[in-house]
């Protein structure tokens, strides 16, 4: 039986879900999770290391690293082969605004849900109750 995923802390939704070529049609889509684009804005925008950025999202090295890459990835083929990019999904809770520490410049205090299921903290494991 596989490990439960875990969730992992985003400070705030992207203001935009979707971005394509606008003088053609798109040559197809991809998907980037809610997590993935986190990390984009974590170490490129706020300039975070990828461990700050992991201890930000609640996580391993190592996981952000991967979602990082694996974003870096998905944003070159969006601007090389003219595919869109839709931002949706994943397996994260909405910081709450009081878990420390948090790496969003204007963060608010959200609610936490994970698929419409309560979330354990960051650096905890749920147990999968399913």
């Amino acid at each position: 039986m596989p490990r439960p995923r875990k969730c992992k802390r985003v400070c705030g939704m992207p203001l935009c879900s979707r971005f394509g070529p606008m003088d053609r049609e798109p040559a197809g889509l991809v998907e980037m999770t809610v997590e993935e684009y986190e990390t984009i804005r974590l170490m490129d925008l706020e300039g975070l290391s990828q461990e700050a950025c992991a201890q930000s999202m609640g996580v391993a090295r190592t996981t952000a690293q991967r979602l990082y890459n694996d974003a870096r990835a998905k944003l070159a083929r969006c601007l090389v082969e003219g595919v869109a990019l839709a931002i949706a999904g994943g397996d994260y809770r909405l910081c709450d605004g009081e878990s420390a520490p948090c790496a969003h410049r204007r963060c608010r205090r959200h609610g936490g849900c994970c698929h419409g299921r309560p979330c354990a903290p960051a650096g905890e494991w749920e147990e999968d109750k399913g």
